[in-house]
């Protein structure tokens, strides 16, 4: 059993620039039901680095299933929920503490690893009665996201004109392909005060992420222009993040997008996110098809294991990519 040491609600960070966010006017919105989205995908990866997608195929019955199933968690003694705290941080349960370099928020969650299409770990200790259906429910909600994930990124490879089109779908199809799945659960925070970090800013490393929540907001995005905005929460929707990987596959024509969870003042928020990561061996370099006559690679390569590893030591708000430019790594070479 892990012991864990949870933070108060004082130690928790205010967000920077904690004055009042306005909601984006536009959130880019794809309809899959559609033909040729493709081209509409490619351009809101390039001018935003997220977008939402309706009319997806994800039965929101399965959605709903999941959701009942992480609320009976979240609902049980805090002595209970310890006990899933996980010996191998960070999977397992965690609260308040992000990761394990000091970043903290006002939220608990779950984080389950994905080996071979399924949840890593489904032994729930003080959760037995319930964690059979969970974690069924967990492993059909995998294989819609992992479908979603893969249609979409078949699609970005149309947009940009790729001729090989499972080119990035394929990285997430291997059986050995590394993903994770995370539930937040943000309970109302009782600070009067506005402005509680509840998941501080960063970027995503893996290729995209698909990200549901319930109809209680808080999630805000950094536009290119560095103003932070709200998106309004849309739950029978999904947004997808641009991550790090696919902003170094695309040689910087995508970006990897900045986005963050203020705290919820009166209602409990809750969220489930989808990482779609490569498999730990392969290499991250620019698709050869994209690369026009002359252009060099903005990134020296590496691997994903590589990449994740170094994730994992920085904080949240560190800007990962730097370390990997070749303009900074040629710089500290000399």
């Amino acid at each position: 059993m892990v012991v864990l040491t949870t933070p108060t609600l004082d130690q928790i960070p205010l967000l920077k620039s904690a004055k009042q966010i306005p909601h984006i006017s536009y959130v880019p919105t794809i309809d899959l039901s559609k033909p040729e989205p493709a081209l509409s995908i490619v351009n809101a990866c390039k001018s935003f680095g997220f977008f939402k997608v309706t009319h997806h195929g994800v039965d929101m019955e399965l959605v709903e299933r999941l959701e009942d199933g992480a609320r009976v968690f979240f609902s049980l003694a805090q002595s209970k929920k310890e006990r899933w705290a996980a010996a191998k941080a960070p999977m397992g349960y965690g609260n308040k503490c992000i990761g394990l370099n000091g970043d903290m928020g006002w939220l608990e969650y779950l984080l389950f690893a994905i080996k071979n299409s399924a949840v890593d770990q489904v032994s729930m200790p003080g959760f037995e009665v319930s964690s059979r259906m969970f974690c069924s429910a967990l492993n059909e909600y995998i294989t819609a996201m992992r479908n979603l994930a893969s249609q979409i990124l078949q699609q970005i490879a149309n947009g940009l004109q790729i001729q090989t089109e499972d080119v990035f779908s394929s990285l997430i199809e291997n059986e050995e392909s590394d993903q994770i799945l995370r539930l937040n659960h943000y309970p109302p925070c009782p600070r009067l005060k506005s402005g509680v970090t509840g998941f501080g800013e960063h970027t995503d490393p893996q290729l995209i992420s698909i990200l549901r929540s319930n109809s209680v907001g808080g999630l805000q995005f950094a536009l290119k222009d560095g103003r932070w905005v709200s998106a309004a929460p849309d739950p029978n929707s999904f947004f997808v993040i641009v991550g790090d990987s696919l902003q170094v596959l695309t040689n910087g024509r995508f970006k990897s997008v900045k986005h963050r969870v203020v705290a919820p003042e009166h209602s409990s928020r809750l969220s489930t996110i989808f990482f779609a990561g490569p498999p730990l061996s392969q290499r991250i370099t620019p698709v050869p098809e994209l690369m026009q006559d002359g252009e060099e690679s903005l990134y020296r390569e590496f691997t994903w294991g590589e990449y994740k590893k170094a994730a994992y030591k920085s904080r949240l708000a560190d800007y990962r990519l730097g370390h990997f430019e070749k303009a900074t790594y040629n710089q500290k070479m000399n």
